[in-house]
């Protein structure tokens, strides 16, 4: 199972970014889906998660101006960053919780969202 984590980038304050994260490989099921991030120097946080019947939640920092969504029969989750700010740099990750052998968490690689004028 691997998870690929897309879509990060250089943008402006108040600009926006679509990040994407498509699961493959050997799988029979995904439970919960979600993205967390690690700016320089703090603890990797929770962005977003989603769970299969599309039931989310956010951290209170992105409430507002980010959107989780997932496409099941694609196996690919989405997050929509809008009105972005300077402190929402960081990496993100994405995991998601599969139904391979057994159930586990993978994770993806993590993709660089920096904001900045």
């Amino acid at each position: 199972v691997q998870l690929q984590a897309s879509g990060g980038g250089l943008v402006q304050p108040g600009g926006s970014l679509r990040l994407s994260c498509a699961a493959s490989g050997s799988i029979f099921s995904i439970s919960d889906m979600g993205w967390y991030r690690q700016a320089p120097g703090k603890q990797r946080e929770l962005v977003a998660r989603i769970t299969s019947a599309g039931s989310t939640n956010y951290a209170d920092s992105v409430k507002g101006r980010f959107t989780i969504s997932r496409d099941n029969a694609k196996k690919t989750m989405y997050l929509q960053l809008n009105s972005l700010k300077p402190e929402d740099t960081a990496v993100y990750y994405c995991y998601a919780n599969v139904l391979s052998k057994i159930w586990r968490d993978y994770w993806g690689q993590g993709t660089q969202v920096t904001v900045s004028s």
